[in-house]
């Protein structure tokens, strides 16, 4: 049964040990960030936090449902002067969106919403050099800047709120769609973003010119897959019921493989021999490393039926098989050789958004 809320001064007061209970004492770094989002969830509708964005279901009659998502980026933690100017960091910020759009199966992006913090002594062209980025990313993907906010503070932070649309011609994109015997595909090669990171930290160098410049690419300017799900929709077998599991590799391959099975009810099991490494930096020691879990790929993890999924990888150029859901604890993970696993817990982990 409800409380009752007096309409003049809210709900009744909590006493410190009610707010607190049993957590008191814990902090963020504690909880990280999965359960976070779990406590969190309890403030929403059922479901609402299941996903990186949340689908409104009104949609237009000729149109498919709005889909809302947002991304904080934070200085020292996903961006730096050492390797990101400031029109990167707009790209990066707005990008990382529309990553999380694709990765809930919308085509198209409506607009988005820009909150801005920083110190009073930030100057200008770097401000200018940030929405210029935006602008950027906006002009290539589409939609529009719909407003926002400024607010002084001691640390740099972009807020990004970003509203897509779904295509008529499918339905969401859910981790929690998936199902034993789904076969694993990603739209992309993992690890090159980890590697610009490295380049440009001078963590190491290498003599290959072209890995460079893409590996350096794919961390500055990272490209949403809206093409992947344009893909995904045209590669459908007739008939087959809509039904895709799945969601973007930001926090890492490792990671997004284990959020698909652990929503979906699954265990999973990787192809060693099939993990999407660029050629060129497959010889280097972290190559395997970065490529399970480096993060800031931000490349389409997809649980789908066999046959859909080996259309997609026919029409989809760069799309690698890597793996399958199977009956299981839910969100084990393993290779499918029956190698043993992890091989390295602290290097597949993925981001940690509380250290």
């Amino acid at each position: 049964m409800d409380e009752p809320c007096d309409p003049l001064y809210g709900p009744p007061a909590r006493t410190q040990g009610e707010t607190e209970g049993k957590t008191q004492g814990e902090s963020l770094a504690d909880l990280g960030e999965w359960e976070l989002i779990r406590r969190l969830a309890a403030f929403a509708p059922p479901g609402q936090f299941a996903d990186d964005a949340a689908l409104l279901n009104e949609p237009h009659p000729q149109q498919g449902a709005l889909v809302v998502n947002t991304d904080v980026l934070v200085e020292g933690l996903h961006f730096s002067e050492t390797t990101t100017g400031p029109a990167d960091v707009g790209w990066r910020a707005a990008a990382a969106n529309f990553s999380d759009l694709a990765a809930m199966g919308c085509t198209e992006v409506v607009g988005i919403t820009v909150g801005l913090v920083a110190p009073a002594s930030t100057p200008w062209p770097w401000v200018e050099g940030v929405y210029q980025g935006i602008s950027d990313a906006l002009r290539c993907h589409g939609g529009v800047l719909l407003g926002g906010d400024c607010s002084g503070g001691a640390q740099r932070l972009l807020a990004i709120t970003a509203l897509g649309r779904l295509s008529r011609d499918s339905g969401p994109i859910r981790r929690g769609d998936g199902r034993p015997g789904d076969l694993l595909i990603c739209s992309g090669p993992h690890g090159l973003s980890r590697l610009g990171l490295a380049l440009l930290q001078g963590e190491l160098t290498s003599d290959d010119p072209a890995l460079i410049q893409r590996a350096i690419h794919a961390h500055q300017h990272p490209v949403p897959r809206f093409d992947a799900v344009r893909a995904l929709i045209g590669s459908r077998p007739t008939p087959t019921t809509w039904r895709v599991g799945g969601c973007d590799s930001s926090d890492g391959l490792v990671a997004a493989a284990a959020a698909i099975a652990s929503a979906s009810g699954c265990a999973a099991r990787l192809d060693r021999q099939a993990l999407p490494l660029d050629a060129a930096m497959a010889c280097l020691p972290k190559a395997e490393a970065w490529c399970l879990g480096g993060g800031e790929d931000f490349e389409l993890v997809l649980a789908l039926e066999p046959a859909w999924a080996k259309a997609l990888r026919s029409e989809l150029p760069g799309a690698s098989l890597i793996g399958q859901l199977e009956a299981g604890r839910p969100g084990t993970l393993g290779w499918a050789d029956g190698e043993p696993w992890p091989i390295d817990k602290a290097v597949v982990s993925g981001f940690r958004h509380f250290g």
